[in-house]
């Protein structure tokens, strides 16, 4: 089997989620790029990528750089052609981290549709299902915190994580009047995408450990590392990190090396791949961390996450990027949560269909290119 056609569809979301503190100056319009591999044998592997800021960018990288490495290839030599990608992006490439994920979950999207399996059991199955926790978006108010932390809460999903959206004396305020709203029994994250200094993220943190909160995540940068080995060292809360961190599972090893995180984070889009994610998550369980699959901002390769999830042990929750309308598009249908919980798609592959009718609709720019 050998990939003959590597097509792309630039799709317009027409959502802008972001608040101008973090969207900036720059467009922000959250499109994204469906990819979709084809083999000799008739064999089809999808993903979708992220052009947030810059569909045209996305795109070339996917045409001019990816494309001729992938054509021609066989898919199952995966793991060659993820290190033959690194190989280029250091000599003078460079690529946005979240463009060559999805070309590795292609690759194993069309191998689990030959095998007839899906994804989870391809990779090697550990369980079917995940509690879910809603993850929302930046908000104004602190009361819109709390009213969305309750309207989840009422539909089942029995963890919440914040994006409290600083100054960090206002995310105290919202921590606390969260845990105020939901009572003791729902699990409670937070993740300020911060830029705190040391000694505010160690108040936070404190007042975080007295309200019962799961773990803090994200309250430097993510190379920030003395900073996050003293807040390790300091607070009793877990701390998450590495979600953006560079260098995939080598620049996780640095970060699990310094004692700069309690949990580690990884997805398929910004972490190169299946292959990626599943060697950061093998290597903190040798280390006894878990690896908390972290949303793609996209409904479609969320879903190749959970197939990760239920492959390895080292994970205990789903992130539930909400509002869903958000991020559904290209995905047709809705995740299949139920009761607080998503059971991974039986079907082989990924197991989804995409919306092809939208994805027409909204296209701005279709390439092709084939052998």
């Amino acid at each position: 089997m050998k990939v003959i056609k590597f097509e792309t569809w630039w799709v317009s979301r027409n959502k802008s989620l972001f608040d101008k503190k973090r969207q900036g100056k720059a467009s922000m319009n959250w499109d994204v790029v469906v990819i979709k591999l084809t083999s000799d044998t008739g064999m089809e592997g999808l993903a979708t990528c992220l052009a947030a800021r810059s569909g045209t960018v996305t795109e070339a990288y996917l045409h001019e750089t990816i494309a001729p490495v992938v054509l021609g290839r066989d898919p199952h030599d995966r793991e060659k052609i993820w290190h033959e990608l690194w190989n280029i992006d250091r000599h003078l490439t460079f690529f946005p981290v979240y463009v060559t994920g999805p070309i590795d979950v292609a690759l194993w999207d069309m191998c689990a549709k030959e095998a007839g399996l899906p994804l989870y059991q391809y990779i090697g199955a550990y369980r079917t299902s995940l509690p879910v926790y809603a993850s929302g978006l930046f908000h104004e108010h602190v009361s819109d915190y709390t009213k969305e932390a309750l309207y989840y809460k009422n539909l089942g999903i029995n963890a919440y994580k914040a994006h409290p959206k600083g100054p960090w004396t206002l995310d105290n305020e919202i921590h606390k009047e969260v845990r105020h709203a939901v009572g003791e029994d729902m699990v409670l994250m937070s993740d300020p995408v911060g830029e705190y200094t040391l000694d505010q993220a160690i108040a936070v943190g404190r007042q975080l450990e007295k309200l019962n909160y799961r773990w803090f995540e994200e309250p430097f940068r993510d190379f920030e590392l003395y900073k996050y080995t003293e807040l390790c060292r300091t607070l009793d809360i877990p701390i998450a990190a590495t979600e953006t961190t560079r260098g995939c599972h080598w620049g996780v090893a640095q970060v699990i090396a310094a004692r700069a995180a309690d949990i580690v984070r990884a997805d398929v889009s910004w972490k190169n791949g299946i292959t990626g994610t599943l060697k950061i998550a093998h290597m903190a369980e040798a280390f006894g961390l878990n690896c908390e699959i972290h949303t793609t901002t996209m409904n479609f390769m969320d879903l190749v996450n959970l197939h990760v999830s239920c492959a390895i042990r080292n994970c205990e929750y789903y992130e539930y990027f909400v509002p869903e309308e958000n991020f559904t598009l290209p995905l047709l249908g809705k995740l299949p949560i139920k009761d607080g919980y998503i059971t991974v798609p039986d079907k082989p592959g990924i197991g989804a269909e995409l919306d092809w009718d939208t994805i027409h609709n909204n296209c701005r720019s279709y390439r092709e290119v084939k052998i």
